[in-house]
């Protein structure tokens, strides 16, 4: 792998994809950080769901739900809009090891089973995606750092103050934009953002509005600036910038309509709720 820098930063670095190996087998950072990103999130949502009404246990059963349908949806996505790769060998659709995963489908999976979970065990939904979403930033910001040890995910050509240059086999360097590093600090502040108003939301659901908000705004950008976009079924149209733009737009619709029609209160909160039975069972 090449060499990393960022001239104007004085920062320069070659980091190995390969972290260490047991028995033979290579164990990649990548695998690495997108697990850091994964622990760190759930640590987080554990500590925070009694302040959206929720336990330990909604969290951690959540994510047996969650979890695999985010993985299956994340990889079908991938290979739905790159099907050209799979077509004469569609067995190669369930290498997910060799990688090919986008954020969209595995958001999108997650949320269908926090959807199931939330149905069968009868635990109100959008309390669950609020903090969902807030872990979500948390993972995606760790993430990304995984696409910059394997040189991945990164802009067009660029002689920007923080241009990025990878050097290549034969020694030239190329400058490019670095999206990950984008999008890393575009989730830092989000999360920063979101876990502060979060303590003074106005209805269960808005936390996760305003997270599909934040990071449609950010990925419609960033989007634009890369090179290894999936394009809707061979036209010019990017598949995540389109689907980042779309769901930022009907996100803020969302909290709009809510906030002017539906006049939330604190007291409909799922955790107020949950604390007022609480207390009028104790003075029963």
């Amino acid at each position: 792998m090449g060499m990393i820098t960022f001239p104007n930063l004085g920062i320069s670095l070659n980091p190995s994809r390969v972290a260490f190996t047991v028995l033979g087998k290579d164990i990649y950072w990548y695998g690495i950080i997108i697990a850091v990103g994964f622990i760190l999130a759930v640590i987080y949502a554990i500590r925070r769901a009694p302040s959206f009404g929720l336990t330990e246990d909604h969290i951690l059963d959540m994510l047996f739900a969650a979890v695999p349908l985010a993985i299956v949806c994340a990889r079908l996505y991938y290979c739905i809009f790159y099907w050209d790769l799979y077509r004469d060998d569609p067995v190669k659709i369930l290498y997910i090891w060799k990688g090919g995963l986008a954020i969209y489908g595995g958001v999108i999976g997650a949320v269908i089973g926090v959807a199931i979970y939330s149905r069968l065990r009868h635990v109100p939904f959008w309390p669950l995606v609020d903090v969902g979403g807030l872990g979500l930033l948390i993972g995606q910001m760790i993430g990304r750092w995984g696409n910059f040890i394997n040189r991945e995910a990164h802009g067009a050509v660029t002689d920007s103050f923080l241009k990025m240059g990878i050097t290549d086999a034969s020694g030239n360097v190329t400058y490019y934009q670095p999206t990950f590093l984008y999008e890393s600090l575009w989730n830092l502040v989000g999360f920063v953002a979101l876990h502060f108003y979060s303590k003074r939301r106005k209805f269960d659901g808005e936390i996760f509005l305003l997270y599909v908000a934040w990071y449609g705004l950010g990925r419609a950008w960033i989007e634009g600036l890369r090179t290894d976009s999936l394009y809707l079924f061979g036209t010019g149209i990017r598949v995540s910038q389109l689907l980042a733009a779309l769901s930022c737009v009907a996100a803020v619709a969302a909290i709009v309509y809510v906030r002017l029609r539906r006049k939330p209160q604190p007291d409909q909160l799922y955790v107020n709720r949950i604390r007022e039975n609480a207390g009028d069972t104790k003075s029963n």
